[in-house]
């Protein structure tokens, strides 16, 4: 289900242009506003057809080739600003995604501006029966869209994709459109994640802001019957028994009038038939269908096996009317449960180690391509991690090569370090919830993700408000996907003690920084204290699976064992706490913070007394992906743990 609140913003005509070609230009916008010259503009070409990764209906179009950007940071006003996109003067040639702050490590580069993309294309298809819908894969953070001089709507929120349908209205189907789009990514305190600032006056933070259109965008076509929402859900009793695959295809009529509609297709090449129904115009159908699957071969680390789900829509009477679109995804049988306190996938017992994860590099920010998070996989199997967690949701293409290479995925939404009296605010609360159904409907059906996660430290001490969040969270979660557990991750201090607001959760995360940040009074000082802190959170949730979350220490120089911030130190660091970790066989994983350097504000210094602002250097490998000691460290303790246990009789 992809959100889009539509609004009447402003209507304001205004006259397309085109200019001899000019060769592009990079696609890093500098730090500073673009100068006021004219650029010439490419003459509109038809998007390419294909996508960036493979899930997904038929009929997409990727929205590349040259799009025009330029600074707004005077903000005159949206009427203003907007007429200024019909010249040719202050915009620059980028490529899309792209972020305009990639270079910018100032105050004023992390806080946030407004930045103006446009396109001009023209349609692949010019058939008066097609309609289309534009697809913005992620946008940070709030966008404003218009086609041609018209509104299709607003949009708030990043790292999940939205679209836009495009009315018959405002097309030019023989011609050239143009795609305005204006994006705000100044943050507030209740947005996710919210901005702040420190007791010195500068802006709070978990990683970088980046500003821009950070994913792809595409075109999609349309003929009468778009699928909605697709939801492939597996049941495993046990890591032997047969499956059954619970497959929920909801399609939408587009068209003007009543279509008869037939959904049917192939699962791990059986045939499957969803049914017929009549849906009226601009209505929607739901169809379900049980698969079941005698012998199924289980997606697990080591064994990443897939099934093919393919699907079609096709309309008329007799239910063998033409094809008007397809859908397809990989996806895989496999069971993840809570049982006595232990996480179990098919019946094995997990001991996992993971990495964190952030989509950032020197010279793109968060803008990656496939051939970058190609490698970043590459580089969580090559350090022999089973787990990736970040604080977001991940690209689509990442998250397919997991399930391809057999690296499971803890999904979380960014409900960061949300303030209790700003999730006391029903609103916030709404839109966290929001959040979390839309990245379980659009990725629930990866089979690498193990768990959903509803936030990251979030106040260490809950009171009502959030007892009430983790409560009305848990139960949409287990709603939408009841095949998966639901965890939150939570700050590891002592003195927080046992906290009866978790109940509702399966899963609890701990952010384990004891012997390198300090904590409230110093109490998570002393890292000795580790093995009696998680004995205690045994005790106080022995019915919930215990996941190390977070644990790390800076790292960007020689130097003795002693001292924070050397490579010696990580090493120990890494070693000690994980030397912890194996002693708990109750513990069902652990996460190192993180697996590269990624930015993460003005100032930053993550408790290193050398630190190199704004990089987060916590990771073993460097921000151009060199290897740091500690990852030899890591890379022995991962190969010597069994992270997946024997089966369970």
């Amino acid at each position: 289900m992809l959100r889009a609140r539509h609004v009447v913003l402003l209507t304001l005509a205004f006259a397309l242009t085109a200019a001899p070609a000019v060769a592009a230009t990079d696609d890093v916008p500098p730090a500073t506003a673009p100068t006021t010259t004219n650029v010439a503009i490419k003459p509109a070409e038809k998007p390419s057809e294909g996508a960036l990764y493979s899930d997904g209906p038929s009929g997409r179009y990727l929205m590349g080739g040259q799009w025009m950007f330029r600074l707004d940071k005077a903000e005159a006003g949206l009427k203003q600003g907007f007429q200024k996109s019909t010249s040719t003067v202050g915009w620059q040639s980028v490529a899309v995604p792209n972020t305009w702050n990639v270079n910018d490590n100032t105050n004023e580069g992390f806080s946030g501006t407004v930045g103006w993309y446009r396109k001009d294309f023209k349609l692949p298809s010019a058939a008066s029966a097609l309609s289309w819908v534009v697809r913005f894969e992620s946008v940070n953070y709030r966008a404003q869209v218009w086609l041609n001089g018209k509104p299709l709507g607003k949009h708030t929120g990043a790292y999940l994709p939205f679209e836009f349908r495009l009315p018959v209205s405002y097309l030019n189907r023989g011609g050239v459109n143009r795609l305005v789009v204006r994006v705000d990514n100044r943050r507030r305190p209740t947005d996710f994640p919210p901005s702040g600032l420190t007791t010195v006056g500068t802006p709070t933070g978990g990683w970088w802001n980046y500003g821009g259109l950070l994913r792809e965008v595409y075109l999609r076509k349309v003929d009468r019957v778009d699928f909605n929402t697709v939801q492939v859900q597996p049941t495993l009793p046990c890591g032997t028994c047969a499956a059954d695959v619970k497959v929920r295809v909801t399609v939408r009529n587009s068209s003007a009038g009543a279509q008869r509609v037939t959904v049917g297709g192939s699962f791990g090449g059986k045939q499957l038939t969803l049914g017929t129904a009549a849906i009226g115009a601009k209505r929607f159908a739901t169809f379900v269908k049980t698969v079941h699957v005698a012998k199924p071969k289980l997606w697990a680390p080591g064994t990443p096996n897939l099934y093919q789900l393919k699907l079609r829509a096709r309309i008329g009477a007799g239910g063998d009317g033409p094809v008007v679109q397809r859908w397809s995804t990989q996806t895989g049988i496999r069971s993840i449960k809570v049982v006595n306190g232990l996480l179990y996938l098919n019946g094995r017992q997990l001991h996992f180690r993971g990495v964190g994860l952030h989509e950032d590099s020197r010279l793109k920010g968060s803008a990656l391509d496939n051939t970058q998070r190609q490698q970043l996989i590459d580089q969580v199997r090559d350090l022999g991690a089973t787990l990736i967690r970040s604080h977001y949701p991940l690209h689509p293409q990442l998250q397919e090569l997991a399930d391809k290479y057999g690296i499971m995925l803890w999904s979380e939404i960014p409900v960061y370090a949300i303030k209790t009296k700003y999730l006391k605010q029903q609103i916030v609360r709404k839109l966290a919830s929001n959040e979390l159904r839309d990245n379980i409907l659009i990725n629930g059906n990866h089979p690498a993700i193990i768990a959903w996660s509803i936030g990251n430290e979030l106040s260490s001490r809950p009171g009502p408000v959030q007892s009430y969040y983790i409560a009305q969270a848990v139960k949409t979660a287990h709603a939408l996907d009841p095949t998966r557990p639901v965890g939150l991750a939570v700050a590891g201090y002592p003195a927080v003690g046992c906290r009866p607001q978790y109940a509702p959760l399966d899963i609890i995360g701990i952010n384990d920084y004891f012997g390198w940040y300090p904590g409230p009074n110093g109490t998570i000082a002393d890292r000795t204290l580790l093995p009696d802190y998680l004995d205690s959170v045994r005790a106080c949730y022995p019915n919930k699976a215990i996941v190390i979350t977070e644990t790390g220490a800076e790292a960007n120089r020689e130097g003795p064992v002693e001292e924070k911030g050397t490579y010696a130190f990580q090493q120990d660091y890494a070693k000690y706490h994980y030397d912890v970790y194996a002693s708990k066989p109750w513990l069902s994983g652990a996460i190192w913070w993180a697996l590269r350097e990624f930015r993460v504000r003005p100032g930053w210094d993550g408790g290193n007394p050398r630190p190199s602002p704004p990089l987060h250097q916590k990771g073993v490998l460097d921000f151009d992906g060199k290897k740091k000691p500690a990852w030899t460290t890591l890379h022995d303790i991962f190969a010597s743990t069994p992270q997946v246990g024997a089966l369970k009789r």
